[in-house]
């Protein structure tokens, strides 16, 4: 081994502990939520844009708000609401008095991290004002064009129990999400762990104590995971499986005749090469340079439950899109 190939295994191997050590400080943070941290870190990894989906009270923005913290960059909210407008989040054109002219003032899109909280209260013009940001990285006011930053990543929330008021997100909008992460209630043993973090931070705040977090993970070192991400191993057989997966929800019933008229759409090329991503970045956040079919099998789910349509038919067999998956994992033959 040269010393320019140890030094890059070594460069490696350091960004790995890095991340592990985000990970662990923000469960500290943020308790019963580890496949949430997870697969937030595995988004960041693989610059892509996130949909987390649960009730009220669940951390998801303490989550995001938490990670913002350990990176270096700009986090801004965004409490997305039915009168909403895309200037409100596009920025704006104001005339300036003095100049005579008008400038631009940037909104909340320009930043490195964004929360877009209840993104579907929103109504159409600022979702598609927000697909443009998402897809081309840059925002257009008043027939000019302004680039975001190179790191830009939104992570939106929804909630799925009170629909009024709400607009369901056009297919287009959701397919520029890498992964759609549902949330779920902790376990008995969780909520009293959440108990004991809440007390101890009242305890701090009480005696005046206030916590900074140290930046953990600079722009360039993210750059730098991303690139050594790609150079994780995927056997030719796992990556003939990974496709045989997204085809399974192209033509379901190549896998069962019961299967057959369950989905109206399956998911496109953009799902083949989040997976791909995703995959090697849990193997590589696992510390292995290599991908194994248990990574595929866990993460599809999260890649894949936007990017399907259940039928009418599946509906009426009582079938989620969980179960949907599920379904097909089972029944595509494992290399």
């Amino acid at each position: 081994m040269t010393a320019e190939v140890t030094a890059q295994v070594d460069a490696a191997t350091a960004l790995q502990t890095k991340l592990v050590s985000l990970s662990e400080a923000l469960k500290k943070r943020v308790v019963a939520q580890d496949e949430l941290i997870e697969y937030l870190l595995i988004a960041l990894l693989t610059d892509g844009h996130v949909l987390l989906e649960g009730p009220p009270g669940l951390a998801k923005t303490r989550t995001v708000q938490a990670l913002s913290d350990l990176l270096e960059g700009v986090f801004h909210r965004a409490q997305f609401t039915p009168d909403l407008l895309p200037s409100d989040i596009t920025g704006t054109e104001i005339y300036n008095t003095q100049k005579g002219e008008f400038t631009f003032r940037p909104g909340p899109l320009f930043c490195n991290l964004l929360l877009a909280d209840e993104i579907n209260r929103a109504p159409a013009k600022v979702q598609s004002a927000l697909l443009e940001a998402m897809a081309e990285r840059q925002v257009t006011v008043a027939g000019k064009t302004y680039p975001l930053a190179k790191f830009f990543m939104v992570m939106a929330t929804q909630n799925p129990l009170e629909q009024e008021g709400t607009y369901p997100l056009p297919e287009a909008q959701l397919d520029r999400f890498m992964l759609h992460i549902r949330v779920d209630y902790p376990q008995h043993d969780q909520e009293k762990d959440i108990l004991r973090l809440v007390r101890d931070e009242h305890t701090s705040s009480l005696d005046g104590e206030t916590s900074t977090a140290d930046i953990a993970l600079t722009e360039e070192e993210l750059f730098a995971a991303r690139s050594a991400i790609m150079q994780t191993y995927m056997a030719p057989n796992l990556e003939d499986y990974l496709i045989a997966l997204i085809m399974a929800t192209r033509h379901p019933e190549r896998y069962g005749d019961d299967l057959k008229d369950s989905l109206v759409f399956g998911a496109s090329p953009r799902a083949t090469i989040a997976l791909d991503r995703a995959v090697r970045a849990k193997a590589w956040l696992a510390g292995r340079d290599f991908v194994t079919p248990d990574d595929i099998q866990e993460i599809a789910p999260s890649v894949l439950r936007h990017r399907i349509g259940l039928s009418y038919v599946a509906e009426a067999k009582g079938m989620d899109k969980d179960q949907m998956i599920a379904e097909l994992i089972s029944r595509v033959a494992v290399p």
